[in-house]
């Protein structure tokens, strides 16, 4: 039996460790990613790619609080992804502010940086699903994570989609038409990680 115990715990340390590492990698790649979306946003003019990079910061500071309960109780964990749930949301209320500015300030973004910026953003977002798709069945944490990522993954595809908007049509509205897409996205998201963070604290303490 204490034999048994210890193979147990051994498992689950290493399991402790494995998630500790994607999600510090993850981490990096979001944060690298948030640098270069905004950097590209103000060059660029872009709605779209500014509300992107807003969510790479919020995906920053969820990896991060992610990576300090990773071993945490259920109670724990749940009590984080509604935090998860709330950065989400400041994202969606961060991209409603900037929507609002680009109406009142209409502008045509520059295709080559927002181009640019689209595909390296994706490539970085897709790297960081492939990485936390073995979890997001697993604990609260981890699928919440990979919830934030697969958005990632999406926002990725419509920031490339507003480049080629503007580049065919030679207009800032694909760019605007996006970001709405994106606000909408973000509001689902919170949701559903706050629904499941009420699942876990009605769960029994174990």
């Amino acid at each position: 039996m204490s034999r048994d115990c210890c193979e147990k715990q051994l498992v689950a340390d290493a399991l402790r460790k494995q998630e500790r590492r994607v999600l510090a990698i993850v981490l990096a790649i979001n944060l690298t990613t948030f640098v270069l979306m905004v950097a590209a946003a103000m060059h660029s003019g872009s709605s779209s790619l500014l509300s992107g990079g807003l969510d790479n910061l919020g995906d920053t500071l969820t990896y991060a609080v992610s990576l300090a309960v990773v071993g945490s109780t259920l109670q724990v964990k749940s009590r984080v992804a509604l935090l998860k749930s709330a950065l989400i949301l400041l994202a969606a209320i961060a991209v409603a502010i900037q929507i609002a500015w680009r109406l009142a300030h209409p502008a045509t973004p520059i295709f080559a940086s927002l181009g640019i910026a689209a595909l390296l953003n994706l490539a970085a977002n897709l790297v960081c699903l492939r990485l936390l798709t073995p979890y997001r069945h697993g604990d609260v944490n981890l699928a919440s994570a990979w919830e934030c990522s697969r958005n990632d993954v999406g926002e990725g595809l419509a920031v490339l989609a507003a480049a080629l908007g503007v580049w065919l049509f030679g207009n800032g509205w694909p760019d605007l038409l996006v970001a709405v897409a994106l606000l909408a996205m973000f509001l689902r998201s919170a949701l559903r990680v706050f629904r499941a963070s009420l699942d876990g604290l009605k769960a029994p303490a174990g």
